[in-house]
């Protein structure tokens, strides 16, 4: 199954300077305020971030829409629908 990219993103959230746990605890909170349907667009940067944070979002039952890398840095953007 193909999944569009959206156009617009509801929300939007940098950690390209935050660190393991927090990573995830700042993609969580910001999910939390969201509605079910609404997009958020997060950039991190790291390894750690880059597996943990998609996986994380996957068992708390969200869609994980696209992972890109936006640098060649290690920044990537993952796009997350809230279900």
């Amino acid at each position: 199954m193909e999944v569009q990219k959206p156009e617009k993103f509801d929300y939007y959230l940098d950690i390209t300077d935050e660190v393991c746990p927090m990573t995830f605890v700042k993609t969580k909170l910001m999910l939390e305020r969201m509605e079910p349907g609404e997009v958020l667009e997060v950039r991190l940067k790291g390894s750690e971030p880059l597996e943990n944070v998609p996986r994380s979002v996957k068992e708390m039952g969200h869609r994980v829409l696209s992972i890109t890398e936006e640098c060649k840095d290690g920044t990537h953007v993952l796009i997350i629908g809230k279900t």
